[in-house]
């Protein structure tokens, strides 16, 4: 038995997946492709906002898709002094982003745009949390960039993950930071016409 209404999940994301199947969701995982460098010298929210739709029309398209489902393509960016920061080039810029965003705040801007097969409507928002980060020491962040997980991420920070000690606070959502607003995805299916509930699987926890 599947869910009522099909969802796509047009991301490469473990941590995005794992939030929405924590969720009651069991999205059909199809990647994107998209090449995130095309766009270049946008406001961060936009810039989230315009790759997350990018990626969704990428995937909806494809033969794969169950007919009639929702496909949700999301994006990331750490918005530091009006600068979009996704994943870090190498280690030695993520050692760099740490020390500029220690002791500080920065706003996470995720774009997310879900797209209807079966009528063709789009609907798409930017949400935005602010993270305040901890005042950590030069080892801390040698250490933390050696196990490689802030070289994967947007922001080069985790939440859910080794970083979340370095994290001091957040306000709005927490699931935001962590790759999927996922009251916004809500209001975005609202919008479509559908119901949250009707994107739960049968097979959600409890």
């Amino acid at each position: 038995m599947a869910s009522r209404v099909p969802l796509v999940l047009a991301s490469a994301s473990p941590a995005r997946l794992q939030t929405l199947r924590n969720a009651g969701l069991d999205p059909l995982v199809l990647v994107s492709g998209v090449d995130e460098d095309q766009l270049d010298g946008l406001p961060p929210a936009e810039l989230a906002l315009q790759l997350a739709e990018l990626k969704c029309a990428a995937v909806a398209g494809r033969t794969e898709v169950p007919q009639g489902a929702l496909v949700l393509g999301c994006d990331s960016v750490l918005d530091l002094d009006g600068r979009a920061l996704g994943k870090p080039d190498d280690a030695e810029d993520a050692v760099r982003r740490w020390q500029a965003m220690r002791g500080r705040s920065g706003v996470l801007r995720t774009g997310h745009s879900l797209h209807d097969t079966a009528t063709g409507r789009v609907a798409a928002a930017t949400a935005s949390t602010t993270v305040h980060f901890a005042d950590v020491t030069d080892e801390e962040v040698a250490a933390y960039v050696a196990t490689g997980e802030p070289l994967a991420v947007a922001g080069a920070f985790t939440v859910d993950g080794l970083g979340g000690a370095f994290v001091t606070g957040i306000d709005g959502d927490h699931h935001n930071v962590v790759g999927v607003s996922l009251p916004l995805v809500r209001d975005l299916v609202a919008e479509l016409g559908h119901s949250w509930t009707d994107l739960w699987s049968p097979r959600r926890p409890g």
